[in-house]
């Protein structure tokens, strides 16, 4: 079995910093894309930024500038670093992880966290 555990979400005011953390547990061979998407309440599900193995990164327009996606593929462990934070920000923050296993057959599927929430308030 596959698990993506997040942790570093919390409470913050405006203009300020939060760094959250996901490593993939279990069986798994490798990590393809790895990325971070939120969820207002009341809202779809976004995308906010992913990595590719290879280090590509892609943003979001709103947090283009203030957030940063790294990854370390040994460790199986991506961040995101968020500067700068803004009420409409608050969201629950999801990790998402293209991953391959062999359980022995060879397996691609994409994983998801569970969240971890970050809300933004003065």
């Amino acid at each position: 079995q596959v698990q993506l555990v997040e942790s570093g979400g919390g409470l913050v005011q405006p203009g300020g910093s939060l760094t959250l953390s996901c490593v993939v547990t279990g069986s798994v061979n490798s990590v393809l894309d790895i990325g971070w998407y939120r969820q207002a309440p009341g809202e779809q599900r976004e995308m906010v930024a992913s990595a590719t193995r290879g280090g590509r990164t892609n943003y979001a327009d709103p947090v283009t500038g203030r957030f940063t996606i790294s990854r370390d593929n040994e460790k199986k462990t991506v961040w995101l670093q968020m500067n700068n934070l803004k009420p409409e920000d608050t969201a629950v923050y999801y990790c998402n992880a293209d991953v391959i296993r062999f359980t022995p057959q060879y397996d691609r599927k994409i994983w998801w966290g569970q969240g971890t929430q970050v809300t933004v308030s003065s």
